[in-house]
């Protein structure tokens, strides 16, 4: 029996204003093109509460946090599939985490990535469609190390977070650069802990031929000097153990991971480890990788009869209009704790002249969409939308369908070196498979 589905996705949504009741101009034919689809996805960048959360030490950027009602008016975009894990998911910590799953469930919509427990973050969420039935997995890479979720024993319970894609980081140094960063270790003892911790059995003793660490990053001696990344291996397993159990379980398998990080100093390419994960996860059975996180687009990549979206950017940018921030924001940019939330966020900017608010790739994306039957996908179609960059900071963010090609011509860059090849028709880049 045949089995067929459309599928639409988007980048990041962080939502921190209500919707104007009547919508907004463009509104009306973004959602129609969205509801057309069977599997509507978008990245949830929020945490959705009532000031319910402690504010965490440490948060992604900016504390995200809306009021539940925001849930209320993102469903008349008709999305009905949802990443939650990113780097923002315990801007308010457990309780914060809590209370968006909470509000969440209330209003039935699907959601990935994070739970009360790890079993439950890194499972599938099943989305039934007319034709097919659709499971998303989904994890995050940007995270502090305290926000994974942990797992459950007979004698203790879990803990409640996300579904962590670790990263483990090599530097490959030639031999003058290797010995001298050993002779500075033994000089400033900055590993003088980790020593007196394998010492007292606090930590293992590291095996031989074991990269050296100067302070909390690997060295290994190399003929090149370079940057390596890889996914952690345990974490990788886990991801790809319940990617195959969804195949069994379903038509198709999407994974959706959230990732800053970035190769060289470029923000738009990915990262070593992001492309062996999203290569893995195809071969695991899904069909298809949608990244997210960096707030601008990257490139596209055909692989093994999957696609990897590497980042679609943003779909809906309101970062600069959260209703309030934790003594934290202030105090770290040496603020007095009586200074206004409008007054904080202009001066992280110095009135709009630095940061995402100034760079115009931030504020145009696309939105991919494709349809799939019998395992295979089929033609994928990006449209251009765009988020009132010319606008004033509490006015940016709101998506709308746009003419302006620019974002395409981008991408078709961006995805040139994968050999991904992307044509321009009627205002609508077209990928054919």
């Amino acid at each position: 029996m045949g089995n067929k589905a459309s599928f639409i996705a988007c980048g990041d949504v962080f939502m921190t204003r209500r919707m104007a009741e009547k919508g907004y101009k463009g509104f009306a034919e973004l959602a129609e093109l969205i509801q057309q689809n069977d599997v509507k996805f978008a990245n949830l960048e929020l945490t959705i509460h009532n000031r319910e959360g402690y504010p965490f030490a440490y948060s992604g950027g900016t504390w995200a946090m809306a009021v539940p009602e925001v849930l209320d008016d993102m469903n008349q975009y008709g999305f009905n599939i949802y990443n939650a894990a990113n780097n923002h998911s315990m801007d308010y910590s457990h309780n914060g985490l809590l209370a968006t799953m909470r509000y969440l469930e209330e209003r039935n919509m699907l959601y990935a990535g994070i739970g009360r427990n790890l079993a439950d973050a890194s499972a599938p969420v099943y989305l039934e469609c007319p034709e097919a039935r659709i499971a998303l997995i989904a994890a995050t890479s940007t995270f502090h190390e305290s926000w994974r979720a942990g797992n459950q024993r007979i004698d203790q319970q879990g803990r409640p977070g996300v579904n962590p894609l670790r990263v483990k980081t090599e530097y490959h140094v030639e031999e003058k650069y290797y010995d001298a960063l050993k002779e500075m270790a033994d000089k400033i003892y900055i590993n003088a802990n980790r020593n007196l911790n394998i010492k007292e059995g606090f930590e293992k003793a590291p095996a031989a031929g074991s990269p050296f660490m100067f302070g909390n990053q690997q060295f290994i001696k190399d003929d090149i000097n370079c940057q390596k990344t890889y996914p952690y291996e345990k974490d990788m397993k886990r991801i790809l153990d319940n990617i195959k159990d969804a195949k069994t379980q379903s038509d198709y398998v999407l994974v959706s991971i959230h990732s800053h990080q970035f190769a060289e100093e470029d923000k738009s390419k990915p990262a070593e480890f992001l492309q062996t994960f999203a290569k893995s996860c195809i071969d695991a059975g899904a069909s298809a990788v949608i990244g997210h996180g960096p707030h601008i687009v990257r490139g596209i990549e055909l692989y093994h009869g999957g696609v990897i979206f590497y980042s679609l950017g943003n779909f809906l940018f309101e970062n600069d209009t959260v209703t309030h921030l934790p003594a934290d924001f202030y105090e770290n940019r040496g603020l007095d704790l009586n200074t206004k939330v409008g007054a904080g966020l202009d001066d992280r900017s110095k009135n709009n002249t630095i940061g995402l608010g100034v760079n115009p790739e931030v504020w145009r994306s696309v939105i991919a969409s494709w349809e799939a039957e019998d395992g295979k996908i089929k033609e994928i179609r990006l449209y251009p939308i765009e988020l009132g960059f010319e606008l004033p900071r509490y006015r940016k963010g709101l998506p709308a369908l746009t003419k302006d090609t620019g974002v395409l011509t981008h991408l078709m860059e961006l995805s040139e070196p994968f050999g991904t090849k992307i044509k321009i028709e009627n205002g609508i880049g077209v990928i054919q498979l």
